[in-house]
This record gives C-alpha cells, structure tokens and sequence, in this order.
C-alpha cells in the first residue's frame, strides 16, 4: 500500500507519517514538503514543492495511491482572510482533484475542525472555509472522511500560537473530563485518521466523539 501526506510537518500531520511508517502494512509514504525536514527513512519519498495549489507537475506522485492524508493548516488570526482561505480551501481542493484524476480509488483524509459549516454560511472564516473544503471534496465522489476535532491537546511540547491555546492546554483535564464531545490529543487523532485512513469508517464526517472511536 502506498499513500501520500501533505502536512507532515505539522502537530497531527506529523504523528499520522509517523504511524504511517511504522505500519507493515504501508510500502511506501510520500510527503509534500515546503523544505527537506532531513528524516531519513527506508520507505519515505519526501517531496520538495512550494505550490501546494497546483500538482501539474508532480501528478505522478499522486499514482498507485490507496490512501492520502491533508493535514495543511493554519491558525485564525495569524494570517489574513486570503491566505487563511487559500490555505485552507485551495490547498486542499488541489491535493483531492490531484489524487481523483491520478488515483480514483484512493480514499482521503481531511483534517478539518469542530464547527465547520456545510451550509458555507457561518459568518465565522474558519467554519465558513472549512466546510466548504469538506463539501467541494465530497462532491469529487470519492471515498472521503472529514475529521472534526475539537481542542487538540498536543503531547508533545511546543509553543503555543496564542493566549487561547495556553489556556486550552491548561484546562485539558476539565475538557476531557466533561467527555468525548471537547477534546482529544494529538496522538487519539493521528492514530484515528491512520486507522480510518486504512480501513474506513461508518460515516464520512467525523465529529470528535466519533474520531475517539477510532483511536485503535
């Protein structure tokens, strides 16, 4: 089995390529890349490109795919509405229409976010943009799974984006104790997307109690 990560350098996306080349059951993980991260690893192709709009001319690496993972994002309010947009929709429109004309068989993993609005109504941009990735995907007729999390906690130490996330990372342990619906971690979304990503699921949008039951 082959499959095809954007985004592995990121807090989830980085996890799932983990998981991914440790499975026996994947041959070979090729990952999209601003810049060489220096991971060496028998069954990784790391993929240098700087247009994550446009896959012209890497459509060849989206060949022979079974399963890919979008994991490309960006915090609200650090970058403008465009970019935040571009990032968000754009990005992740082009790495699915890529992987139909290449692979239509593949099955593909978005991760998208609690409150994503498939009416592409809410007067919020990370709903708005976010359910607008989900539903241009789902309209590509694939087999496609939209993860929804709530706050992720990240098990691994890192600065945190803004005031928000410090206090989120702070009140975990109350969020987890009011149940499946408010948080999950870095590693329960990771493994639940690889998981999914192998072997399916029920329903094509996961909401964060429904990614937990997952976590295998």
């Amino acid at each position: 089995m082959k499959v095809i990560i954007a985004g592995s350098t990121g807090m989830v996306g980085n996890l799932v390529l983990a998981n991914c080349l440790s499975s026996d059951q994947i041959q070979e993980v090729r990952s999209l890349v601003r810049k060489p991260t220096g991971l060496k690893h028998p069954k990784l192709t790391e993929i240098v490109t700087s247009n994550f709009a446009n896959y012209s001319s890497h459509s060849h690496l989206f060949q022979d795919i079974a399963s890919a993972f979008f994991c490309i994002g960006v915090y609200t309010g650090q970058v403008s509405d465009e970019i935040f947009k571009k990032t968000t929709v754009d990005y992740a429109i082009a790495f699915a229409t890529a992987l139909k004309q290449e692979s239509p068989g593949a099955t593909i993993c978005l991760l998208s976010g609690a409150g994503a609005d498939s009416t592409e109504k809410s007067r919020t941009p990370f709903a708005r943009y976010k359910g607008m990735a989900e539903n241009q995907i789902s309209n590509l007729n694939m087999k496609f799974y939209a993860f929804r999390p709530a706050y992720i906690y990240p098990v691994a130490p890192r600065q945190e984006p803004n005031a928000g996330y410090k206090i989120l990372r702070v009140f975990y342990p109350l969020l987890k104790a009011l149940g499946k619906k408010y948080s999950i971690t870095s590693t329960e979304l990771a493994r639940a997307m690889f998981h999914v990503g192998l072997y399916g699921a029920e329903k094509q949008i996961l909401e964060n109690q429904d990614i937990l039951n997952y976590v295998k």
